[in-house]
C-alpha cells in the first residue's frame, strides 16, 4: 500500500513538473484584467485567451494540487515573460496589481484637473468640476477600471490632511485666520511665481498688504473669473482691471471669495510663513525672478526697468 502511495505521489511530481512549464510560461509580457467576483476557472480561461499560460485545465490542475488555498483578487495583473504557473497564482492570490498614475502639478485650476480625469480613459464614470482649491498636487495611483469619483476623492482628502497638518505650524506673522483663508492666499502665491525662493517673499508682501488694508493688486485674482484658471492668452484689458467682480483685488480689498487654483504644499507653508519682510510690491525682472520693494518709489523705479527690457525686445 505505501509503494502505491509512494508512485501515486512521484507520478503527481512529474506531472506537475511537465505541466508547470505547460501550464505558465508566458512567452511575452501581458496584461490581463481579473473581474470582480471572478472564479479561479474563470481566470484561468483569461490567462489563456491573454496568452499568459498554455493550458486552463493543466493550470486548474497545478494550482489544486499544489497552489495555496488563498483566493484571487480582482484587478488588472502584469504576467511578465517566463512566469510559470505558480507565479501567477501567487501574483493573482497577493492582489499586486498594476498601478497607474495621474499628476496634478501644482497650480492646476480644478478645471483642468477635470478635463486630465476625463482624458484618462482607463478610469470611469463622471464627476463634476471640483472645488477650487480642494484638490492638493500630486501624483495618484490608480487601476484600470477604478473610477473618477474615488481618484478625486483621494485627491481632495490628501487636501484636507494637508492643510490639517499645515495650520496649527502656523505663523503669528501671516495674515490668514482660517484654514480656507490660507489655501485661497496659497492659491494666489502660487500663481504669481514658480521659485521656490520667492514664494515666502510673495507672501510677505500679500500678508502685509492684508494687514494694512491694502488692496492686493494681483493680477491672477482678476484674470480668473474670466478663464476659470486657463491661461488668458494675452495682456489683461484696462477694463478687466476696472470690472467690479468679487475676483478684482485692484478694486476690492481682502481676499477673494476663494482659491484662484490649487495650491501645492510650498505655497499653502508660505502663506502660514511669510518671510520677515516689510515689502508691499513685486515686479518681474529681465532674469525672470522678481524685484521686491518696500515704497511705491522703488517699485515704479523696477517698473521701469521691467518696461525698457520689455521695449528692448519689441514687446511694446
Amino acid at each position: 500500500m505505501r509503494r502505491i502511495l509512494l508512485l501515486i505521489v512521484v507520478i503527481a511530481l512529474v506531472v506537475f513538473a511537465v505541466s508547470r512549464c505547460s501550464g505558465g510560461g508566458a512567452r511575452r509580457d501581458v496584461e490581463v484584467v481579473i473581474p470582480s467576483g471572478s472564479s479561479l476557472k474563470a481566470a484561468a480561461t483569461l490567462l489563456e485567451t491573454a496568452g499568459a499560460i498554455d493550458s486552463t485545465n493543466t493550470f486548474l490542475t497545478n494550482a489544486k494540487l499544489f497552489g495555496a488555498k488563498d483566493p484571487i483578487k480582482p484587478g488588472e495583473y502584469r504576467i511578465k515573460r517566463g512566469m510559470d504557473a505558480a507565479a501567477i497564482l501567487a501574483l493573482l492570490q497577493s492582489g499586486k496589481v498594476i498601478q497607474r498614475f495621474v499628476t496634478v502639478y501644482e497650480g492646476m485650476p480644478s478645471i483642468l484637473v477635470y478635463e486630465r480625469l476625463y482624458a484618462t480613459a482607463l478610469l470611469t464614470g463622471e464627476i463634476p468640476v471640483p472645488r477650487e482649491g480642494s484638490v492638493l498636487p500630486d501624483s495618484y495611483a490608480y487601476s484600470r477600471g477604478e473610477t473618477r469619483k474615488s481618484v478625486l476623492a483621494r485627491m481632495q482628502k490628501a487636501m484636507q490632511t494637508e492643510i490639517a497638518n499645515a495650520w496649527p505650524k502656523r505663523k503669528p506673522t501671516t495674515a490668514v485666520n482660517t484654514p480656507e483663508a490660507a489655501i485661497t492666499l496659497a492659491s494666489i502665491i502660487e500663481k504669481e511665481t514658480a521659485r521656490a525662493q520667492e514664494r515666502r517673499l510673495v507672501a510677505a508682501v500679500y500678508s502685509n498688504r492684508l494687514k494694512r488694508g491694502m488692496p492686493l493688486q494681483a493680477d491672477p485674482t482678476t484674470i480668473y473669473p474670466i478663464t476659470k484658471g486657463k491661461p488668458l492668452g494675452r495682456r489683461i484689458l484696462r477694463s478687466e482691471l476696472q470690472s467690479n467682480d468679487p475676483y478684482n483685488t485692484y478694486r476690492r480689498n481682502g481676499l477673494p471669495p476663494g482659491p484662484i487654483t490649487n495650491p501645492g504644499k510650498a505655497s499653502i507653508r508660505a502663506a502660514l510663513d511669510p518671510a520677515p519682510s516689510a515689502a508691499l510690491y513685486f515686479v518681474a525682472q529681465a532674469d525672470g525672478s522678481s524685484a521686491f520693494s518696500d515704497t511705491l518709489e522703488q517699485q515704479n523705479a523696477n517698473v521701469q526697468k521691467w518696461y525698457a527690457h520689455r521695449r528692448g525686445k519689441g514687446e511694446m
